[in-house]
């Protein structure tokens, strides 16, 4: 029996297997999320399937996604970086790259984590919606308008709503599989 799946992944086997394994299942890991957002970041106004084939070329140039790495990045890495093909090359993105990393690191410095702090906004669980159709999905939410004020009030750049939005996704806060993909959480339950 072939499994049900998401359609907007269907016909790509990258695209394919990082909805099974990646997309909507909670991620809480520090590194992992910021490097998730670098990509976010990278996406705005492209498919994430463009990302997702270009994903291990950002994770050569940009040092292995180490924030502390990318903070320090200087004009002469901007350079470096608006040269590189193997990535999307938009100086705007890649500054903000630096920037973002450099306010990830305040978290650090802080009382909560930026893992905790993300999660604090769905009290540390996952939202399950209930979509029956990819039309039905909203490109953003109040609750993405407010992490997305949130961050820019801390600093962040290029993190508007519809980029946290898709962050929440990825990062798995909200679950948008669709109700009969084998994904959802109410099918996981059955099986």
């Amino acid at each position: 029996m072939e499994l049900i799946r998401c359609p907007w992944c269907i016909g790509d086997y990258e695209y394919t297997r990082y909805h099974d394994e990646e997309w909507g299942i909670a991620l809480k890991d520090n590194l992992a999320l910021f490097e998730l957002l670098v990509l976010e970041e990278a996406q705005a106004g492209l498919s994430w399937k463009t990302i997702l084939h270009r994903r291990a070329a950002y994770r050569q140039v940009f040092d292995a996604m180490n924030p502390e790495k990318i903070a320090r990045y200087t004009n002469a890495d901007i350079t470096r970086l608006m040269r590189d093909t193997r990535i999307i090359r938009n100086r705007r993105k890649i500054i903000a790259a630096i920037n973002n990393a450099q306010k990830f690191l305040a978290f650090a410095e802080g009382p909560v984590s930026f893992s905790d702090w993300l999660w604090n906004w769905v009290n540390g669980e996952q939202i399950v919606n209930h979509y029956r159709t990819v039309t039905e999905i909203p490109a953003s939410t109040s609750l993405s308008e407010q992490i997305s004020a949130a961050l820019k009030k801390r600093g962040f750049t290029f993190i508007g709503p519809t980029i946290i939005y898709a962050f929440m996704q990825a990062a798995g806060l909200v679950n948008d599989h669709l109700v009969d993909c084998f994904r959802h959480p109410s099918l996981l339950l059955h099986d």
